[in-house]
């Protein structure tokens, strides 16, 4: 039976709801490191050996014995041993092994000197200050012993984390398969960039974000864009996307009007349409199609409702589906100000930075501030500031919730 009537909920009752849509992903891929990059952990990364396998110096200097030293000590220089090098230079009382960075420590060493403390001089080099034992010294296995869990399940793959698992002998990495996203921008209005606008057309960007989005989020996204405003036309791409996608990202048609066919069509199949207290974004909607019940989340048309839509349903949706946490809400100071509605959390771009003090601080992406509704405006943010529904005008020097994008 189709869902007529419209519910008002907040963000979070209505992100719950889309939250249920789904399950994490069981399927799991054995992933090339080089290939990782974006991918989620689905088992821990163990070290398959100590991390640093052996002791090294920290320092370009001079490998000694302590007890050898005392200020002014003259030692003689018995040898040299670069990183990389498998030498283990033999040296007696009263002298030392020139060392680089990285390099192995000699087994009759127990401390490095820097360069920086020492002064060349005939037979050897002076040591004009003295170190402890184990000074710039890296022991073995100081970082991680073999078999510490280096990396969590669930962690996110960037250039850190893939660098720490290269570090720690990983070679390739069990990773949750990537999701496979159908993305459908609806509008007979709608016509491809680069192609000439007649009159009432505009250029098809919510598809270029939405699959943009998805990639970005570790998704496999396969794009329907375009799609005319008939209920033919629509339930193929509809039809077309549930046989090869675990969930459907709809933008446009989820209002109240006579020839919004994402409604309509998904109203007659059971779907749930609400009245959200966000703006931009108030109306969404949510279904699920065909016989495998995958599940479809509608947002709405205007670029900005659309991506920020996005950026608060359908990111916790596909992270759910990676069986990983949703990154936070952090607090930042407005420097300049912005309206807001009564009633409705308000959730706009907004251009994040960090203050002489320290301090994260806020202002409109847009110069129009929140009255625009301007794809621009996302190109200039870099991070979402949401303001309580209680809140009609936001000043200099107020605090607002921030979440920087990624």
């Amino acid at each position: 039976m189709a869902s007529t009537q419209r519910v008002l909920l907040s963000v979070e009752e209505y992100l719950a709801e889309v939250l249920a849509l789904v399950r994490p992903l069981a399927d799991t891929e054995r992933v090339p490191l080089a290939e990782a990059a974006g991918r989620t952990l689905a088992e821990p990364v163990l070290a398959r050996a100590d991390v640093p396998t052996f002791a090294n110096s920290a320092m370009d200097g001079y490998a000694v014995r302590a007890a050898d030293l005392v200020p002014g000590v003259t030692l003689h220089v018995a040898g040299e041993v670069l990183a990389g090098s498998a030498e283990d230079p033999v040296f007696g009382r009263c002298a030392c092994v020139r060392i680089m960075t990285g390099a192995p420590l000699p087994s009759r060493a127990d401390a490095v000197v820097p360069v920086e403390q020492t002064t060349p001089v005939e037979g050897g080099v002076r040591i004009d200050e003295v170190v402890d034992v184990g000074r710039h010294v890296r022991r073995a296995g100081e970082d991680v012993r073999a078999g510490d869990v280096v990396l969590e399940a669930g962690v996110r793959l960037g250039p850190r984390e893939l660098s720490a698992a290269a570090a720690a002998g990983a070679a390739r990495l069990v990773c949750v398969r990537r999701p496979v996203v159908g993305v459908v921008a609806t509008g007979d209005e709608l016509v491809a960039p680069g192609t000439e606008l007649g009159r009432g057309q505009i250029y098809e960007s919510n598809g270029t974000f939405l699959s943009a989005a998805v990639a970005r989020d570790g998704g496999v996204p396969v794009v329907a864009s375009a799609v005319r405003d008939t209920a033919e036309a629509f339930t193929a791409a509809l039809d077309e996307l549930a046989g090869r996608c675990d969930v459907i990202v709809v933008s446009g048609g989820v209002s109240v009007g006579d020839a919004d066919v994402t409604r309509i069509v998904l109203e007659a199949g059971g779907a749930s349409f609400r009245h959200v207290r966000m703006q931009p974004g108030k109306p969404q909607g949510w279904a699920r199609w065909g016989d495998a019940g995958v599940p479809v989340v509608a947002v709405p048309g205007n670029p900005l409702s659309a991506a920020v839509s996005y950026e608060v349903f359908v990111v916790p949706l596909l992270d759910r589906l990676h069986d990983r946490p949703t990154p936070g809400w952090s607090v930042a100071t407005v420097v300049q100000g912005w309206s807001g509605p009564a009633g409705r959390r308000q959730v706009i771009p907004v251009f994040l930075d960090v203050n002489e003090a320290g301090r994260q601080v806020v202002r409109p992406a847009h110069r129009r501030g929140s009255a625009s509704h301007m794809v621009t405006s996302l190109a200039a943010a870099n991070a979402l500031a949401a303001v309580g529904e209680d809140l009609t005008a936001v000043e200099p020097g107020d605090l607002v919730a921030v979440r920087r994008l990624p």
